[in-house]
């Protein structure tokens, strides 16, 4: 039985933190979660039950006094989501962190940071390394676990194995499919982050950890291929690595855009294999076959009970709206349709907060997957990340190429574009209840575009017919699917 303790958790927002407070609050342990936006924080189940703090570990004052009365810090803090230098920003996070940890004195510091050699790494793994080694500098015990490839229903690696697999019957691929590596099951990974807290030895660890199996790229796509049900896929191999041309095939036909997904593949040619297991003197434990970590993704994955997804991260705050000091001055157009209803708030809420995945957008469900097909085309998310749930949504979370910026149930929801548009976009629904007025009920759907330049400008303008059509249509079969009862859904899917 684990020592209860006090622990900061930061990045608890991110894939793998969003599971390990969970685990840590079953272990009996108190959570204090270190957020930028404690808003967003908020949305998640386990936020009744931990302190959240506001701090940012890129601004080192914004860190003081957060360490204060907690004996151990997760950082698992990632700024490659982020797309823009991201080593500096890794660096810059991990030197803050470590100097407040430091001040606060602290027992130790849990990094899951990346498996692989330390030499001529890629610029992804050579970032985490140095991230563990910043963290180490300090007076503050480390325990840096480091994992390869995570299998797990919304995990970064695992989604774009499994979209490589069913999209692509025939696969032409560089010469990464042939580097081996040893895949752990996201369970044991949060077993393992949550075991090394009892470390009561004050010293620096760095820890390797791996599930049972050893496969290569190509014998991992081919058991994913067969546990899903789908015939053997042709790998075809060729003599280059070719990072750039990887990553856009990558981001053309699976949820990863290609700026996250060249830092990734470039790392795929880095063996990542286990060759200490110290980890098992230290935290005994016997990790799912590679099988059974992929038949349990897969199964949550169909069944909808994704806990927390990669795409969790990259978060763009709520208050991060037309107006901003960044676009002070700077044109804001606007689609806004307004239309009464006899539904309850609740199941208007419902009806427009349902859109998007397989639920679809209502009206012309061709055209949607058209823009989605295009925005793939030029290098963004298209509709392929879906919905992490059919229902239920939080903010910060991934919407098809949408961001859900805001949500607030039974009365307002706010998605921020990210497909490729020269400029910014949202498209917001809010419910307006009047004492004085028969309907009492109105909704509210605006589609705003602050555009970038006079390109911005001109792809607003030329979209203006389609607008016509498309959101006066969706707003009106919105209210009639409020009004015909919880029973319907979208139309026209994605």
């Amino acid at each position: 039985m684990a020592t209860p303790r006090k622990i900061l958790v930061a990045g608890a927002t991110g894939y793998v933190g969003g599971r390990l407070v969970v685990r840590l609050l079953e272990a009996g342990h108190e959570v204090r979660v270190l957020a930028r936006n404690p808003a967003r924080a908020r949305e998640y189940r386990w936020s009744d039950w931990v302190e959240l703090v506001t701090g940012d570990v890129l601004d080192r004052n914004s860190l003081e006094g957060v360490f204060d009365g907690c004996s151990v810090a997760y950082y698992l803090v990632n700024s490659m989501v982020q797309q823009h230098d991201f080593e500096r920003s890794d660096a810059s996070a991990a030197v803050n962190f470590r100097d407040a940890a430091d001040a606060a004195g602290i027992e130790r510091i849990v990094y899951l940071g990346v498996m692989g050699g330390d030499g001529g790494l890629s610029a992804h793994l050579a970032s985490r390394h140095r991230v563990g080694h910043i963290l180490a500098e300090g007076a503050t015990p480390v325990t840096e676990l480091r994992a390869g490839v995570i299998i797990g229903s919304g995990s970064l690696s695992f989604e774009m194995l499994r979209y490589l697999t069913e999209v692509l019957p025939v696969m032409v691929t560089p010469k990464w499919v042939r580097t081996r590596c040893q895949p752990i099951a996201i369970r044991d990974v949060l077993f393992y982050l949550v075991g090394v807290v009892d470390d009561a030895e004050p010293v620096d660890r760095i820890l390797q950890i791996g599930g049972p199996d050893v496969v290569s790229y190509r014998e991992l796509l081919h058991l994913v291929a067969d546990v899903s049900g789908l015939r053997r896929r042709a790998i075809i191999p060729v003599p280059l690595n070719a990072p750039s041309l990887s990553s856009r095939w990558i981001g053309l036909v699976t949820p990863l855009p290609s700026p996250i997904a060249r830092p990734l593949v470039d790392s795929l040619r880095e063996e990542a294999v286990m060759t200490d297991a110290a980890i098992d003197r230290l935290v005994p434990h016997e990790p799912i076959d590679l099988r059974t970590a992929i038949e349990l993704a897969l199964r949550k994955t169909s069944s909808q009970a994704v806990e927390t997804r990669w795409s969790d991260a990259g978060f763009i705050p709520a208050e991060t709206m037309p107006g901003d000091p960044e676009w002070a001055g700077g044109s804001t157009f606007t689609d806004h349709q307004t239309v009464e209803t006899t539904a309850s708030p609740s199941a208007l809420f419902e009806a427009f907060a349902r859109v998007g995945g397989d639920n679809g957008y209502y009206v012309l469900g061709w055209a949607w997957r058209a823009r989605g097909i295009i925005d793939r085309l030029i290098g963004g998310p298209g509709l392929r990340r879906g919905r992490r749930h059919p229902v239920d949504l939080r903010s910060g979370e991934a919407l098809d190429f949408w961001r859900v910026t805001k949500v607030e149930p039974g009365r307002e929801l706010v998605l921020e574009a990210e497909m490729k548009v020269p400029g910014r976009a949202w498209l917001s629904w809010t419910i307006e209840e009047t004492e004085h007025r028969s309907p009492q009920i109105r909704l509210h759907q605006v589609a705003s575009f602050a555009p970038r330049g006079l390109w911005g400008r001109a792809y607003w303008f030329s979209m203006l017919p389609f607008h016509w059509v498309i959101f006066a249509r969706m707003a009106r079969s919105i209210v009639r699917h409020a009004e015909a009862g919880p029973e319907r859904t979208a139309e026209g899917g994605a």
